[in-house]
């Protein structure tokens, strides 16, 4: 009988990337696993062309022979191992026994440590650039699942008694045998929390938590950025009749700011300065995210120039100094002259000539012509 196209035994399209593969032959090889097939020949067979599937096309040189030879260009490049279906290395009995062995214990085949948990929220909040350089305290109105005041959380209607379910006897957790593995699973009958309600609360229906709005305090730390994130534990949604809650994700995400831009802990802001303070020099004062500096401007500054005041930046949640500000100064073009300005410009122009005292230009022309020269232009 022929063999299958790999791509078809593995579930992806010819296109996949080496996660996505990965990602399909272990859903698959758990799925046809023998342990977890025992007497079953047709899934044994299956589990075989799933790990040779794999591992010819997650090694790059027999993938490439594949994809242009098919069959014909791996012919002994698998199943010429021990194991089921010839494993060698990376994806075989060891790997698959591993993560399988890791969802029994961890809970990937619906056993949980902890049933019933609440989930976790998460939340964006937006902040001025001031308010993450300062730090701040918040109060946030968070929709959410809270404990049901009527039965404590217990999903019990009041007066009545929760009891321990008789299938597991309160463990929540019953064992069942596969293959080799004796396997920890949910209780059918109580979901995994070892109890059973009787007689539902009738303001939670049972479940121990109701929808509600809850305000929550969160207190800012100074220097946070976008990207950042707080976790505020047991803030999140409350569990199912008395179990943990989840937990509370604050997302941090800084506003575009009208003067300065943020460069980690650094500051950059453009401050534009008149023809005149270039040329002449003088002070200039800036603003800084604690008030206001002075800077001073040399005669003769470059649009461009930037001048760099130490530790007038933002200290970052992880940083023991703040970081700078630098402050880029751009050269303004006066606009709707007057005429006595026009002349005044004009009588400027001819007396300090074309380049005798623009020594940038200069340089930029004597370059501009040697490569007019060069091009025959």
């Amino acid at each position: 009988m022929s063999k299958r196209d790999y791509y078809e035994v593995l579930e992806v399209s010819r296109t996949v990337d080496d996660g996505e593969l990965k990602k399909s032959y272990r859903r698959l090889a758990m799925r046809y696993h023998p342990d977890r097939n025992p007497d079953d020949q047709s899934a044994e067979e299956r589990f075989k062309e799933i790990s040779e599937a794999y591992e010819i096309l997650s090694d790059p040189q027999k993938r490439r022979a594949y994809d242009q030879f098919g069959h014909a260009g791996v012919q002994g490049g698998a199943g010429g191992g021990a194991g089921f279906g010839g494993f060698s290395g990376a994806g075989g009995f060891g790997d698959i026994f591993g993560d399988i062995f890791e969802q029994f214990t961890r809970g990937g085949f619906g056993f949980q440590q902890d049933p019933g948990r609440g989930s976790d929220l998460r939340y964006r909040l937006d902040l001025t650039l001031e308010e993450a350089a300062s730090g701040k305290t918040v109060e946030l109105d968070i929709p959410s699942s809270v404990m049901c005041e009527a039965c404590h959380g217990s999903g019990a209607e009041p007066g009545s008694e929760v009891e321990d379910c008789r299938t597991c006897g309160g463990h929540g957790q019953v064992r069942m045998a596969q293959g080799f593995f004796s396997v920890t699973r949910p209780c059918p009958a109580c979901g995994g929390s070892g109890k059973v309600v009787k007689n539902p609360c009738k303001s939670c229906k049972g479940q121990g938590r109701v929808k509600k709005n809850r305000q929550v305090e969160v207190k800012i730390p100074v220097g946070v950025d976008t990207g950042d994130r707080i976790r505020l534990t047991g803030e999140g949604e409350a569990g199912e009749r008395g179990a943990a809650p989840g937990d509370l994700y604050i997302e941090i995400q800084v506003r575009p700011h009208s003067l300065f831009e943020r460069d980690g802990d650094d500051l950059h802001c453009a401050v534009p300065v008149s023809f005149t303070t270039l040329a002449l020099g003088g002070e200039l004062e800036v603003p800084t995210l604690s008030g206001r500096a002075k800077i001073q401007i040399p005669a003769g500054t470059q649009s461009g120039k930037v001048f760099l005041l130490r530790g007038k930046g933002i200290q970052g949640v992880r940083s023991r100094m703040a970081g700078d500000l630098h402050c880029r100064v751009q050269v303004e073009v006066p606009v709707k002259l007057s005429e006595r300005q026009r002349e005044l410009l004009q009588e400027f122009a001819a007396e300090t000539g074309e380049l005798a005292q623009h020594p940038q230009q200069e340089s930029w022309w004597a370059k501009a012509k040697d490569f007019f020269e060069r091009m025959g232009i």
